[in-house]
């Protein structure tokens, strides 16, 4: 087996990694987005606004509603509904202390 990639090998490899992503938070509804948010900086939101500006700078007009659907697996209100329950204030407070740890850090270094 060759390590070089083709270019077509790298996408596919990528994208396949992308499906498992979706298929692994799909089976773990009960991780929420503020703790994903907390812990790694990005979400399910993240993810469907990620591929809307992918899909922009290749000049496709991709709905964000859509996007958020291929993401959750379901319309966002549904999941919302099924999945989220509100923030607890522990997750609120954790979540606002990673975001002022990020701001020190980034203006840190400037």
């Amino acid at each position: 087996m060759t390590n070089k990639l083709t270019e077509r090998q790298e996408i596919d490899l990528e994208a396949a990694v992308l499906r498992r992503l979706l298929r692994h938070f799909d089976e773990h509804k009960e991780v929420q987005n503020i703790e994903l948010m907390t812990l790694a900086g990005f979400c399910r939101n993240c993810l469907s606004k990620w591929y809307v500006e992918a899909a922009k700078e290749r000049g496709l007009d991709v709905d964000a509603d859509k996007a958020r659907e291929k993401v959750y697996g379901m319309p966002y209100a549904e999941w919302k509904e099924r999945y989220q329950p509100p923030a607890t204030e522990e997750q609120l407070a954790r979540f606002a202390a990673a975001e002022k740890a990020k701001a020190a850090t980034s203006t840190a270094g400037k």
